[in-house]
């Protein structure tokens, strides 16, 4: 049943960051190479790609009071249509790259500063996954993302 899902989910936002606190640079496609994606200011490792649940967000702009956006949340891939808290530690395919979802991204003080007063707490449970590449690849908006098996 764990490794069961409905159906694929697929990737429905891309941002980069090229530089810390830099604005994010939405695009259609990107490389996600074993250090995150080209032209991000990522970590490598377990933490080179962050992606967040597209479905979440209303509910952050819910509980925040104002619209949330996956920028403001500084995740890399918006994923919608699959449960990615159901992948925890599963590898995944999104599009030509496989990850690793390694574990959820807590929120940080920053939130209050970018959502503002109460945007901490709007995002405590919400805040995304971070994960490591397994295999390199190009990611692009609509391409799917399905549990895959380890190469």
């Amino acid at each position: 049943m764990m490794a069961r899902h409905a159906h694929p989910g697929r990737v429905v936002w891309i941002g980069l960051r090229p530089a810390r606190r830099a604005p994010y640079l939405t695009c259609d496609t990107a490389f996600l190479d074993l250090d995150g994606l080209a032209g991000d200011h990522a970590r490598a490792g377990k933490r080179a790609v962050t992606l967040i649940q597209a479905e979440h967000l209303p509910v952050m702009t819910a509980l925040a009071g104002s619209e949330v956006t996956a920028d403001m949340l500084r995740r890399n891939i918006g994923v919608a249509g699959i449960n990615l808290a159901g992948l925890r530690k599963d590898v995944v395919r999104i599009g030509d790259a496989i990850v690793q979802i390694e574990g959820p991204c807590p929120p940080c003080s920053r939130m209050e500063e970018i959502i503002g007063p109460g945007g901490y707490n709007a995002v405590r449970g919400h805040g995304g996954w971070y994960a490591s590449v397994v295999k390199p690849g190009d990611v692009r908006l609509q391409d799917p993302v399905t549990r895959a098996e380890p190469e």
